[in-house]
C-alpha cells in the first residue's frame, strides 16, 4: 500500500463550512435579532438613508386597541411590512407609522361590560370619569398589541405611532368636522337608521353583520276607503275590497303610513269563494283581496283559502288612486285615522310577499325614501308627511305608537320583545290578518354585541351626499365617484366594489348617541335649529381639546368657555352625540399624513412622485376605505390614496370560519411559541391572500418543510462561499453554465420587481423557491458540487462559481428579506458580520448583459436530454446495479439534429453527474430508457470502466496514471500538487 493511498483526501477537499445551523431555532433566534436591531437603531438609519428619495407611504389603517391580536391582525400587518421593506429596498423612502382607533363602542363596550359585573351603572358615573377608563383601558391595549406586531417583526416607528384619543389627533377629527358644518354639508335630520337596542346607539353598515334569525310573519289587509276611475261599477268593487301586504317584522305596524307597489307588476282583484270556512280562519267567503298575480296561489295558501276566483285585473292607474285605512282604524285605539295612500316603487318585487310592500318611512330605507320622494304630492293631498318616532332608544313603543306604549320591540338583552305578539292579536282583533308564518332569513346584527338591531327614526346628524359643493354642481357623491376612477385598486375588482356602494349609498349617518369618542362640536340656536358657524368660536374649541383632550367638551362651563362673549348661552344647544368612529379612522389622513413631516406626499400634479397606499381588508371598503374616500372627498375634493389593496380573510383548514365554539381558532402567538414568526410570514408570503385564505397544523406543517428546503439551501450557499476570496471573474471567461445562471439572475431580478410592484407575493415566493430547489439544489449546485469541491484552487470553473453563488446569494437574500426578515438578516450576517443587516440593503443591480436568450433556449434542450439520463439511473439505483450515478457510464442515443446540436462541446459526464458517458447519433435499441415527452432521446445505462478516485470517487481509467498521485485522477492530482504546494509554503 503506497502512502497517498493512507492519505485522509476529505482534508483536501473544499467542503462548505458554516456556522449557520441546520435547525433554525427560531422561537429563541427571532427575539435576539429584535433585540440587535433595536441595539444597532436600524429604524433610524432606514429613515436616514431615504431621505431625498421619493416616498411610498403605506397609511396604517387603524385597528382598535381592545384585545389581544388575532390571525388576521398578523396577516394584515405582514402585509404591510412586506409592502414597506419591499419598497425600501427598491428605492423609495418607505416608512411605515402603526396606528391605533381607542375610541367608540368595541372599547366602550368592554368598559360596560366591566360595570355590569360589579353591578355598577354607567349613567351614574360623570362622563369624563368614565371616559379616563375608556381611556386607560385603550392604553394597556395599545402597549400589548404592540409589543406582539413588533414580535412578528413588522419594521416601523414604534416608538411614535399614531392615536386616534392623542389630544393633537382628537383636535384635528373635530377641526374636520367643523369644515363640514361650515360647509353647509352637515345637516340634522330624522332618518330610519339601525339601532342597536342593547347598545343604544345608531350603527353604520360596517358595523354590521348577518345571521340567520327567525321571525314572526304576517299577511295583512289594508281595507280600501277611496278610489278613482270613470266606470262606477268598478269604483265599487274595489271599495268593498282591501291591498293585501306581508311583513317580517309585524311590530312597525304602527309606523305604516303607505303601501308600495310597483307599475311593472300585474296585480288582480280575487274574490274568496270557498264554503264551509272553519270559525278560527281569518279570511271568509266573499272577501275580496287586491294581489300580484304571481304570488296570489301563495296568498291563498298561507290564508288556508283552497277556492277563489279572480274577478279582473286592476291597473297601475287604478292602484294610484286608491286610499286604504289603516288596518288599526276604527278600534278604540286612537290615532290611526288616517289615510294610507298607495306609492309607485322601484323597490318592489314579486318574488316574494304580496307584490305589495308595507311602508313606514321610520323604519326602513326605501320606506323613507319613497316617503320623502312622494312628499310633496302627499302633502298636496292633505297627508302629514311627519314620521313618527315610534320606538324609543330602549326598545320600547313610544306615545307614536297609541295602544302599545310599554310593549318591547327587543330587549336590552338582544332577545324578541312581546311587541310583535301584541301587534299580531290586535291585527286579529280587527279582522284583518289573513296569515301567520315563521321565516328563518339572514338579518342585520351588531358585530359587537351579536343582537339584533331594528331600523327606527331617530334624529341623527348627516352629511349630504347629493348637495352641490361648488358652482359646477360637483356633489360629495360625484367628487367620490371621480376619485374611485382615479384610483389603482389591487385586485382590480375592489374599485366595482367599492364604486358601487358610493353610487347606492344614503346619506353619511355621523352621530353615535355613546359617551366615548371625538363629540360632534358644533352649536344649535334652540328656536331655528341653525348650526352656529364661528370660525373664532370653532378656534377655540380646536385649541382646547388639542391641550386638554376632547374631555374639555363635556367639563362643566363648556358651552359658556367656547361661546365667548360673542353669544348667549341660553339661545344655543350644545350637541352631545359623538361621531362614529369611522370618521375619526376616516380623518387619520389629516392627523397622520399631512400632519407628520416623515409621511405628508407630494403628489402629481404638485411637483412630487409621492405615492399612498391604504391596504386593508375586503370588509373594509364599506369601512375605512370607504370613510377615508368620503372625508377626503368632501373637505379636499380628492381621495386620500392612490392605491387600495385588499386582502381576504383567513378561514380554517376545511373551509370554515374560524370560532371560538367550533375549536378551529389558530393563534399567532401560538405559532410563533412553536414555529417562529417567520413560519407565519412564509405563509401570508406563499398565500393567495387576495382571497379568502385557509390556515391549520397541516399547512403550518407544510410551510415548515418548505422553510427548512429554503434554509438548507441557503446554509450550502453559505458553506460553500466560505471559500470564496472575492476575486472577479470576467463574464466572458465563465463558462456556460455559470452564465446560464447569471441570465436566470436577469429574468429573476425582472420577475421580483414587477410582482413587488404589483403586490404579489406568492409569485415572488413560489418562483424564488422553485428556483432554489429544481434550478439551484437539483441542478446548478448538484452539478458544480464536483467542482467546487475538488478542483484546484486555479480552477476557473471553481472560481466562476464562486462568483456566481456570491451573486445569486446576494440576490436571494435581499429578495426574500422583506418576508422572511429574520432569517434572511441570520444568514447575511453569517456571511458579512454582525455589523451588517440586509434590511439596510438595496435590491442588488443586475446587469441587463447577463441576459443570453440563446444560451438559455440551448441549456433547455441540455436539460431535456439530462432528465433523460437522470429517469434511467434512477431505475438502475433503485434496481441497485449502481450505489450512486458516478457508477455509470451511460450511452446516450440523441437522433434529434438540434438536440445533439445542443450537446457538442458540453461535458455530458460532468452535467449529468457521471463518471462517463456517450454520446450517439446512432438509433437506440429497442430496450433503451426514454420518456414519453422524449423519444429522440434514449439511454442505455452501463457500468463505468476504471478505478475509482479514492478523492473524488469518479471512476476513470485515468486514475494511477499521475505516479505521485496513484489514486486519483488527473484532476484531482492537480488539486492535491496545489494544495501541497500552498500549505508546504505556509
Amino acid at each position: 500500500m503506497t502512502e497517498t493511498s493512507k492519505r485522509d483526501y476529505s482534508q483536501t477537499l473544499n467542503l462548505p463550512q458554516t456556522e449557520f445551523p441546520m435547525r433554525a431555532g427560531l422561537p429563541k433566534k427571532e427575539p435576539e435579532i429584535l433585540a440587535r436591531w433595536e441595539k444597532q437603531e436600524i429604524y433610524k438609519k432606514l429613515r436616514e438613508q431615504g431621505k431625498g428619495r421619493d416616498k411610498f407611504i403605506l397609511h396604517d389603517g387603524p385597528p382598535y386597541a381592545n384585545g389581544n391580536i388575532h390571525i388576521g391582525h398578523a396577516l394584515n400587518k405582514t402585509l404591510k411590512d412586506i409592502v414597506t421593506r419591499s419598497m425600501q429596498m427598491m428605492g423609495y423612502e418607505s416608512n411605515y407609522v402603526p396606528g391605533w382607533d381607542c375610541h367608540g363602542l368595541p372599547i366602550e363596550w368592554k368598559i360596560e361590560e366591566q360595570y355590569r359585573a360589579k353591578g355598577k351603572n354607567k349613567d351614574e358615573v360623570p362622563i369624563n370619569e368614565f371616559r379616563k377608563e375608556c381611556r386607560e383601558f385603550a392604553e394597556h391595549w395599545v402597549e400589548v398589541q404592540r409589543e406582539e406586531f413588533k414580535r412578528l417583526g413588522i419594521e416601523g416607528d414604534w416608538d411614535n405611532p399614531y392615536l386616534t384619543m392623542r389630544f393633537e389627533s382628537e383636535a384635528v377629527i373635530a377641526r374636520e368636522l367643523m369644515k363640514f358644518a361650515m360647509s353647509g354639508q352637515l345637516y340634522r335630520g330624522s332618518k330610519p337608521v339601525m339601532w342597536s337596542v342593547v347598545e343604544k346607539t345608531a350603527l353604520a353598515e360596517a358595523e354590521i353583520e348577518y345571521q340567520d334569525y327567525k321571525s314572526d310573519t304576517i299577511w295583512v289587509k289594508f281595507p280600501v276607503v277611496t278610489a278613482g276611475g270613470s266606470d262606477d261599477a268598478a269604483v265599487e268593487q274595489l271599495l268593498e275590497a282591501a291591498v293585501v301586504i306581508w311583513t317580517t317584522t309585524p311590530w312597525t305596524i304602527p309606523g305604516n303610513r303607505a303601501i308600495s307597489y310597483s307599475a311593472r307588476i300585474a296585480y288582480s282583484l280575487y274574490e274568496v269563494t270557498q264554503e264551509g270556512l272553519p270559525d278560527d280562519n281569518w279570511v271568509q267567503q266573499g272577501d275580496k283581496l287586491i294581489l300580484a298575480d304571481a304570488l296570489a296561489d301563495d296568498v291563498f295558501e298561507n290564508a288556508r283559502i283552497t277556492d277563489f276566483n279572480r274577478l279582473r285585473a286592476v291597473t297601475a292607474d287604478e292602484l294610484a288612486a286608491l286610499t286604504c285605512a289603516h288596518p288599526f282604524a276604527g278600534m278604540d285605539l286612537g290615532g290611526y285615522e288616517f289615510d294610507i295612500p298607495l306609492l309607485n316603487g322601484d323597490h318592489v318585487t314579486d318574488d316574494a310577499g304580496t307584490g305589495f310592500v308595507h311602508t313606514a318611512p321610520g323604519h326602513g330605507t326605501d320606506d323613507f325614501e319613497i316617503w320623502m320622494d312622494n312628499r310633496a304630492a302627499l302633502e298636496a293631498r292633505g297627508i302629514d308627511t311627519a314620521i313618527p318616532f315610534t320606538v324609543a332608544d330602549d326598545g320600547f313603543y313610544t306615545k307614536d305608537a297609541p295602544g302599545f306604549e310599554g310593549y318591547e320591540v327587543i330587549t336590552h338583552k338582544g332577545e324578541k320583545g312581546k311587541a310583535n305578539k301584541a301587534v299580531i292579536e290586535k291585527l286579529k282583533e280587527s279582522g284583518n290578518l289573513i296569515g301567520l308564518g315563521r321565516l328563518s332569513h339572514s338579518y342585520p346584527h351588531s358585530w359587537r354585541s351579536k343582537k339584533p338591531v331594528i331600523f327606527r327614526n331617530t334624529p341623527q346628524w348627516f352629511v349630504h351626499m347629493d348637495k352641490a359643493l361648488s358652482a359646477e354642481g360637483d356633489t360629495l357623491r360625484t367628487r367620490a365617484l371621480t376619485a374611485i376612477d382615479e384610483t389603482r385598486f389591487v385586485p382590480g375588482s375592489g374599485q366595482n366594489r367599492l364604486r358601487s356602494m358610493i353610487e347606492n349609498r344614503p346619506d353619511w349617518v355621523l352621530s353615535r348617541q355613546r359617551a366615548w369618542g371625538v363629540p360632534i362640536t358644533v352649536f344649535i340656536h334652540k328656536e331655528n335649529g341653525e348650526i352656529l358657524k364661528d370660525e373664532k368660536v370653532n378656534a377655540r374649541v380646536h385649541d382646547a381639546i388639542a391641550s386638554e383632550g376632547a374631555d374639555a367638551w363635556f367639563d362643566e362651563g363648556a358651552k359658556e368657555r367656547f361661546l365667548g362673549n360673542d353669544y348667549s348661552s341660553e339661545d344655543w344647544d350644545m350637541v352631545t352625540d359623538i361621531l362614529d368612529v369611522w370618521f375619526d379612522s376616516g380623518s387619520t389622513h389629516a392627523f397622520v399624513l399631512e400632519q407628520r413631516a416623515d409621511l405628508n406626499p407630494k403628489r402629481k400634479p404638485a411637483g412630487g412622485n409621492d405615492y399612498v397606499l391604504y391596504l386593508e381588508g375586503s370588509d373594509q371598503h364599506r369601512g375605512w376605505f370607504h370613510s377615508s374616500l368620503l372625508e377626503s372627498c368632501a373637505t379636499r375634493g380628492h381621495a386620500p390614496y392612490d392605491a387600495v389593496l385588499t386582502h381576504g380573510f383567513t378561514m380554517a383548514e376545511d373551509g370554515r370560519k374560524m370560532s371560538k365554539s367550533l375549536g378551529n381558532q389558530v393563534f399567532p402567538q401560538d405559532i410563533i411559541k412553536q414555529y417562529g414568526a417567520d413560519i407565519l410570514r412564509l405563509w401570508v408570503a406563499s398565500t393567495d391572500y387576495w382571497e379568502d385564505q385557509r390556515l391549520g397544523q397541516e399547512i403550518i406543517k407544510t410551510n415548515v418543510d418548505s422553510y427548512r428546503k429554503l434554509r438548507n439551501t441557503l446554509r450550502w450557499m453559505l458553506g460553500s462561499l466560505a471559500h470564496a476570496s472575492g476575486e472577479e471573474v470576467a463574464y466572458a471567461d465563465m463558462p456556460e453554465l455559470e452564465r446560464l445562471m447569471l441570465h436566470r439572475l436577469v429574468e429573476l431580478d425582472a420577475m421580483v420587481r414587477e410582482a413587488y410592484r404589483e403586490f404579489d407575493y406568492k409569485k415572488i415566493f413560489h418562483q424564488l423557491f422553485s428556483f432554489m430547489t429544481l434550478e439551484l439544489s437539483a441542478f446548478y449546485f448538484d452539478i458544480r458540487k464536483d467542482a467546487l469541491y475538488c478542483d484546484p484552487a486555479s480552477s476557473m470553473r471553481r472560481k466562476a462559481s464562486l462568483f456566481v453563488i456570491g451573486k445569486i446569494f446576494d440576490c436571494l437574500v435581499t429578495w426574500l428579506a422583506p418576508m422572511l426578515p429574520f432569517t434572511m438578516d441570520e444568514t447575511w450576517t453569517s456571511r458579512y458580520g454582525e455589523e451588517s443587516c440586509v434590511h439596510l440593503e438595496q435590491f442588488p443591480v443586475v446587469p441587463g448583459e447577463w441576459r443570453d436568450d440563446a444560451l438559455a433556449a440551448k441549456w433547455a434542450k441540455i436539460k431535456t436530454v439530462r432528465r433523460v439520463i437522470t429517469g434511467a439511473l434512477e431505475i438502475e439505483r433503485r434496481e441497485k446495479r449502481i450505489g450512486s450515478s458516478l457508477e455509470a457510464h451511460p450511452v446516450v442515443h440523441v437522433t434529434d439534429p438540434e438536440l445533439m446540436a445542443a450537446l457538442e462541446g458540453r461535458d455530458m459526464a460532468d452535467i449529468a453527474i457521471t463518471s462517463q458517458l456517450t454520446l450517439s447519433a446512432d438509433p437506440a435499441p429497442e430496450d433503451a430508457f426514454t420518456l414519453d415527452d422524449t423519444k429522440d432521446v434514449a439511454v442505455v445505462p452501463s457500468l463505468a470502466e476504471g478505478r475509482k478516485c479514492a478523492r473524488s470517487w469518479k471512476i476513470l481509467p485515468e486514475v494511477g496514471s499521475n505516479p505521485d498521485y496513484p489514486d486519483v485522477t488527473l484532476r484531482d492530482a492537480e488539486a492535491l500538487r496545489e494544495w501541497d504546494a500552498a500549505h508546504a509554503a505556509a
